[in-house]
């Protein structure tokens, strides 16, 4: 036993990211080498599983917990967390729109694709959107229903805090403590669970497949860089009146790189939880708007929606003029804050967006089966984004109070007052 935990020690004494890269490391080599060795990839469907199966349990109860408990101050600063949240996933679609205009781009579609059933119009995305919010909350747990688990863990944390006992409350906290604890444990073994990832994408794909869709590849993650690298920025300094990017290159670094691996925002809420403590922001305020943000702010999902469909126009020769299209970024941003709440995700709202052009469904779902091939890359890149952006404006929000207020920022961002 002395033996192994001197293992564990020697693991867990490398940091987080170190281990990823060499995870990635060894999945690349053993594709290459061993390539028929299938029994790998189990590593990667293990953690993949494991995430999903937690991750609707995980936001249950943060979310109860931290609404019932009596110390609860959701002020202005919450109420500036999810203005930025929506202005952020509208902007990032108008910069969709423009990157798509300023470089074209048309697709080989998938000769086959799955029989899907995509929502028919924005009516009926919101009649499902509200349809999900009032399911079965034991249905909306099991079936990953986030915006139905949002609604019954308000309304039930709410109920505790307005009728339960101190120790009810606390019996909350500790459960919710003991499973965010578990999906530490669960990513603290991300780099097996990432080896089992690559090597099942080289050794099934290999690189071809991403070289056909290369452009389109290269566009998406282009946006959503643009949106982390230059819009966010411009939005935190126009609060914070600093240099924004010590606070976005934290983020990025202590969020949105673990989420580009675990491909959850959900998953990833203890990582920004987390962070939120040590950036030193209000637990009353986070531990609400952080579970939230994995659900409305979705910038990367709307840059998704956006680009395929634009894609999807061109590929048909459709012309698609600039108001038009605009009509249809908001559409996409709106689309994309419910996405979590209808089946099959940002990717199976594509073709509503196609719909407004007289795209065929089954056109606009070859669409969605592209999506599908190119969704290693540009899944995990939109999932950084959407993650390190939940701790990003949670932490705008509360240093815009601070300085308001004359209090300092922290010393990592003021960084002329620690000299």
């Amino acid at each position: 036993m002395s033996v192994f935990k001197k293992i564990v020690e020697k693991y867990n004494g490398f940091s987080l990211i170190s281990r990823i890269f060499v995870g990635i490391i060894i999945g690349v080599i053993l594709a290459l080498t061993v390539p028929g060795a299938s029994w790998i990839a189990i590593f990667g469907k293990l953690f993949v599983g494991a995430l999903k199966a937690i991750a609707p349990v995980l936001v249950a109860v943060l979310v109860t917990s931290a609404l019932c408990q009596g110390s609860a101050k959701l002020d202005k600063r919450f109420g500036l967390v999810i203005f930025l949240y929506l202005i952020t996933t509208l902007i990032a679609a108008f910069v969709a729109v423009i990157a798509s205009f300023a470089f074209p781009q048309t697709m080989v579609l998938a000769e086959s694709v799955a029989e899907q059933s995509p929502p028919g119009g924005l009516g009926e995305v919101l009649s499902n959107l509200l349809m999900n919010i009032i399911v079965n909350p034991i249905n909306a747990i099991s079936n990953a229903n986030y915006m139905g688990i949002l609604f019954w863990s308000v309304v039930f944390g709410m109920a505790i805090k307005r009728i339960a006992a101190d120790t009810t409350k606390q019996m909350l906290q500790d459960f919710s403590d003991a499973v965010s604890q578990g999906v530490k444990w669960i990513i603290n073994l991300a780099p097996f669970g990432i080896c089992g990832l690559v090597f099942d994408s080289v050794s099934g794909n290999g690189v071809n497949i991403f070289l056909d869709y290369g452009k389109i590849v290269a566009l998406l993650v282009g946006c959503m860089l643009t949106v982390s690298l230059i819009i966010n920025p411009i939005i935190v300094a126009f609060f914070l009146r600093c240099n924004p990017y010590p606070l976005i290159w934290r983020c990025i670094k202590e969020s949105g790189f673990t989420a580009f691996f675990t491909r959850s925002s959900a998953a990833n809420i203890p990582v920004n939880m987390e962070l939120c403590e040590k950036l030193g922001l209000d637990k009353d305020v986070y531990s609400v708007s952080i579970p939230l943000g994995a659900t409305i702010n979705m910038d990367g999902a709307a840059i998704t929606i956006t680009i395929m469909t634009l894609a999807a126009a061109n590929t048909m020769g459709v012309n698609v003029d600039i108001p038009t299209a605009f009509i249809m970024s908001v559409l996409a941003a709106v689309a994309a804050c419910g996405a979590s709440g209808v089946a099959g995700g940002s990717l199976l709202l594509i073709p509503m967006a196609c719909s407004l052009f007289g795209i065929s469904n089954d056109v606009a779902m070859q669409v969605v089966g592209v999506g599908f091939i190119i969704g290693v890359i540009q899944d995990s890149v939109e999932t950084a984004l959407n993650s390190s952006g939940d701790v990003l404006f949670a932490a705008t929000a509360e240093y815009y109070e601070w300085r308001k207020s004359g209090r300092e920022l922290p010393d990592f961002i003021n960084k002329k007052k620690r000299k």
